[in-house]
């Protein structure tokens, strides 16, 4: 796994002081990556992985990038679903040990 950069953004979404979901930005040699997204089960369809995912554009448009990529495991169909729906395109696929990495792009307005 990789470390991310010194300037490697952290957000969390909170309810009732209570970390409910997370979000890692970061930038590489491949440009503005949503390193890591994760929702607490208990908060999954409430719209909040959804507002991070729109927080990601958000900050990859106000830093100057055109496109925010992330990547997932090609055996998680739904959040690849999900992540066609709203505009990301695969372009790679990396396979490692025990996984295979699925990258995709959305290019940004």
């Amino acid at each position: 796994m990789q470390q991310p950069s010194a300037n490697a953004q952290a957000w969390v979404a909170q309810q009732h002081e209570q970390v409910v979901a997370t979000l890692v930005l970061d930038i590489t040699d491949e440009g503005f990556l949503i390193d890591v997204i994760a929702v607490h089960p208990t908060q999954q369809g409430t719209g909040v992985g959804r507002a991070l995912l729109e927080l990601a554009e958000s900050e990859a448009l106000r830093q100057g990038h055109d496109s925010i990529y992330l990547f997932t495991n090609e055996k998680m169909t739904e959040n690849r679903a999900l992540y066609e729906r709203i505009g990301y395109v695969e372009y790679k696929r990396l396979v490692l040990a025990q996984r295979t990495r699925v990258f995709m792009r959305k290019p940004l307005k």
